[in-house]
């Protein structure tokens, strides 16, 4: 190892995220990159596969450490949770004031907020980044999403826009905020990329069982969607899996994938973040509910008897059919990505973040799972107006899902009829009815908690808190006088 400190970055983790990162950044002008494992026989492995890369290899922290330029800035690629805390404690006790530590794993936001938190204490600069994009934007250019200080971002913001992908001229990263704000900003696009692959499997589900279409021929309906207002990277994978056919069995690939979703936590986390800051996301908790109930195979087997419509399905008219999924489609996509921004929002003001909404859009229109044609649009939702209430009430989302709307209640009613299972779409359709309604039963359950509860209800015609003493003469009271 060199006698004086050679690297500007470091990368600690060499699996593939990590190796993957830490190629990338060693391919961009002014960048040398330290890299270290726990286990040297994968940091060896790395060195050379990749010698091109011109990596500085330890074998131990303090070797690592050593090779690191002041502020030292390490980026931990570990797995979350005890792994990532243990590689912290062994960094903090080496660096120094100044430094930077960046967890670049998909950590749980209060996580980062309580690491951010006792790492400052040290002097020592902590930083939590999002990183989408999956292998492919690790090696050749992600979404970033960082939070720390705006001192961990002077020096961490040029390696990072280095790195990032870039989106009509611009690198997909942007400072989100401070402590735990890169990473609640990287969950809720997790949360709404789960809504948005189950809104398409969906669509494509229906399209199958109305119209007989084989998944090749809705490969290519998928592929044609991909040059109008849904072009999208998930839209683009979708045609490409459909279109695969397995070398064994010579079936479509999609026929012999076993139809149980997995879920890696961060669709979890969405929900129950918006459940505690109580924002309604029922969309993306729709999507994760979905893969819960395809993962349990002894109920839904046990289930295969109950009886369904008494007749079969199919449409009189597939074009019209495909033509009104598509419709269906964006609107719930609308829907998913209005939902994730008011979790934005609500998180933005639970823990004081500046989080630029418009910033947000624009970086994820390159490098990551959910890039698409419409982000722009939002971005342009949000520079008009900053506060706006909710990204639907923005003109062109509003004019966009009133195009839409006969097309998708004619969706959800024909799945409902053909005993289909659309909880994305159906769920979507119900939150935008519950937006624009005049009034909501929810004054029925606001008297129904009053009843068993005592909880008090307000009333439309005055001011004040009231209970109503049920029993008896059901007398109203004003709650307030009785404190």
């Amino acid at each position: 190892m060199a006698d004086t400190p050679q690297a500007n970055i470091g990368v600690i983790g060499m699996a593939v995220m990590g190796s993957n990162l830490a190629r990338n950044l060693a391919s961009r002008e002014g960048n040398t990159v330290a890299i270290y494992n726990r286990s040297p026989e994968k940091t060896r492995a790395v060195v050379e596969e990749f010698p091109e890369a011109g990596f500085i290899a330890s074998e131990s922290i303090d070797d690592f450490v050593a090779s690191l330029q002041t502020p030292r800035t390490a980026i931990i690629m570990v797995k979350a949770g005890k792994g990532t805390d243990a590689v912290i404690d062994q960094l903090v006790e080496r660096f120094e004031p100044g430094d930077i530590i960046v967890d670049g794993g998909n950590a749980l936001f209060t996580d980062t907020i309580r690491r951010e938190k006792a790492v400052r204490e040290t002097g020592i600069n902590f930083v939590g980044a999002g990183i989408s994009g999956g292998e492919e934007g690790a090696l050749n250019g992600p979404s970033i999403m960082p939070g720390g200080s705006a001192e961990a971002w002077e020096t961490l913001g040029p390696i990072l826009r280095s790195i990032a992908a870039v989106a009509e001229g611009e690198p997909c990263v942007t400072h989100v905020g401070t402590d735990g704000a890169g990473h609640f900003v990287k969950m809720i696009h997790n949360g709404i990329e789960y809504a948005d692959m189950q809104l398409i499997a969906e669509a494509y589900d229906l399209i199958r069982r109305g119209t007989g279409k084989s998944p090749a021929e809705i490969a290519e309906i998928f592929a044609e969607w991909n040059t109008g207002e849904l072009e999208s990277y998930l839209i683009e994978i979708t045609a490409e899996v459909l279109r695969q056919v397995d070398a064994e069995t010579g079936k479509p690939l999609v026929d012999v994938i076993l139809d149980q979703a997995g879920a890696k936590g961060t669709g979890a986390w969405t929900v129950q973040t918006a459940l505690e800051l109580g924002v309604p996301v029922s969309g993306i908790a729709e999507a994760v509910f979905a893969r819960s109930l395809s993962s349990k195979p002894a109920q839904r087997q046990a289930a295969g008897d109950l009886p369904g419509p008494d007749t079969s399905w199919s449409v009189d008219d597939p074009d019209a059919f495909i033509e009104d999924v598509r419709q269906a489609l964006y609107a719930s996509k609308i829907i998913a990505y209005s939902q994730g921004f008011d979790e934005i929002i609500a998180g933005a003001e639970q823990y004081g973040w500046d989080i630029k909404k418009g910033d947000i859009a624009k970086i994820w229109r390159g490098g990551c799972i959910i890039r698409a044609q419409f982000l722009n649009r939002i971005t342009e939702a949000y520079d008009e107006n900053p506060d706006l209430v909710a990204l639907i009430l923005a003109p062109y989302f509003t004019d966009a899902v009133t195009t839409a709307q006969p097309a998708w209640r004619r969706i959800v009613v024909a799945a409902a009829q053909a005993g289909i299972p659309a909880p994305a779409f159906s769920s979507s359709l119900s939150y935008y009815d519950g937006l624009r309604a005049d009034r909501l039963p929810a004054a029925l359950v606001q008297g129904q908690r009053d009843f068993f509860g005592a909880h008090t209800y307000k009333r439309t015609d005055k001011d004040g808190t009231f209970h109503t003493l049920w029993s008896g003469d059901r007398t109203e009271i004003n709650a307030e006088d009785t404190h």
